[in-house]
């Protein structure tokens, strides 16, 4: 796996939410070797025993459950400690969700019939607000906590923490919850873990502008899941065939950020290097 990466070019990855276990000996040899490096992990990584598909949100720093709670700090704290040993500086996150109705899937479908401007999309816009606002604060609550264990478990490890944003509507932390957050912990352990394709989706229902959301999180921000957008929520798409203007989140990009391509599994080889070919073109000298 490692060595198809680096053969395309790549002298760094990241060690995403889908590692099984079995891959995890493999991935030290390479590591040490040298063959490659690695620049961060994704929660949860590897995944837990018996888990064999990507499961970022299989256990949730926000339920309600004790039990659940318990298990996304054991398996976070296993994955910063796989950080160490692959000598990867930083962890992205989800934090976790405020229990409610699936908004987002309806909300898509209407965009995807061209009923953006409709009343009932508008009601039910008006509708997931009231209602995720209405009930947050336990589950951030329960989210805070959970991060305020974490962070002296990463800073004793010397690494930092990504909090990413996220595409569903009833994902912390919300659009405007993010500043919150950063008073919260004013620790540069906790950064701002900005996914172009997340935010371009939120954008298009209707929830931020996207250059403005990342330019008012740009000083904690710590990198990037790099990845386009096609009308109206296609994610994971190469850079350049989609509706995200990479060229105006620039000024906000600067050379120590983690830049992580992020693409879909069915992309051919000639559609990911015009992906990355793209952003290093519009992105040269940072």
């Amino acid at each position: 796996m490692l060595r198809e990466i680096r053969d395309l070019g790549f002298e760094v990855a990241e060690l995403s939410h889908g590692i099984r276990l079995s891959l995890v000996e493999g991935i030290l040899q390479a590591v040490e070797a040298g063959e490659i490096r690695i620049s961060s992990l994704h929660n949860f990584c590897p995944l837990p025993m018996g888990v064999t598909q990507p499961a970022p949100n299989l256990f949730q720093f926000s339920a309600e459950a004790p039990r659940e709670r318990d298990m996304a700090l054991r398996h976070t704290l296993k994955t910063l400690d796989f950080a160490v040993r692959v000598r990867a500086p930083l962890v992205v996150l989800h934090l976790g969700s405020v229990e409610m109705k699936d908004y987002s899937r309806k909300l898509k479908g209407l965009l995807a019939d061209g009923r953006r401007d409709s009343a009932k999309y508008e009601k039910l816009v008006t509708e997931a607000c009231e209602k995720r606002e209405a009930k947050k604060e336990a589950f951030v609550e329960r989210v805070y906590d959970a991060l305020h264990k974490l962070v002296p478990e990463a800073e004793a490890r010397g690494l930092r923490l990504g909090v990413e944003n996220r595409e569903a509507v009833e994902e912390i932390p919300f659009e405007s919850d993010f500043g919150f957050l950063f008073n919260e912990f004013k620790t540069p352990v906790v950064t701002y873990w900005h996914d172009t394709g997340h935010a371009q989706i939120k954008e298009n229902l209707g929830f931020i502008r996207h250059t403005i959301h990342l330019e008012s999180l740009a000083d904690r921000l710590a990198g990037f899941h790099l990845h386009d957008v096609q009308a109206p929520a296609r994610d994971h798409c190469p850079p350049g065939t989609g509706m995200i203007d990479f060229a105006a989140l620039k000024p906000c990009v600067r050379p120590e950020h983690l830049k992580v391509f992020e693409f879909s599994p069915v992309l051919s080889v000639e559609e990911v290097r015009q992906g990355v070919a793209h952003v290093r073109g519009l992105w040269n000298g940072v």
